[in-house]
């Protein structure tokens, strides 16, 4: 549960095999409905902010839910 006043946001990272993952994006999160945040939506979200080449079908991409004070 979010707490007044705190934000949260998506950290996107990218998989790459043999090296450290890549953080390439911090999405925030406005919608009010909790129902409506599913793992598709963000990732919908993520393909709309970040280049085609960077989410491309073939990477492995992954976010990790963040919550700011």
């Amino acid at each position: 549960m979010l707490r007044a006043g705190n934000m949260l946001v998506y950290q996107l990272y990218r998989r790459v095999p043999r090296k450290k993952d890549s953080l390439i994006a911090v999405l925030p999160e406005r919608r009010k409905k909790a129902e409506r945040i599913t793992h598709q939506s963000i990732m919908n979200f993520a393909r709309l902010i970040v280049p085609k080449d960077v989410l491309g079908d073939n990477c492995n991409v992954y976010f990790v839910q963040v919550e700011i004070k």
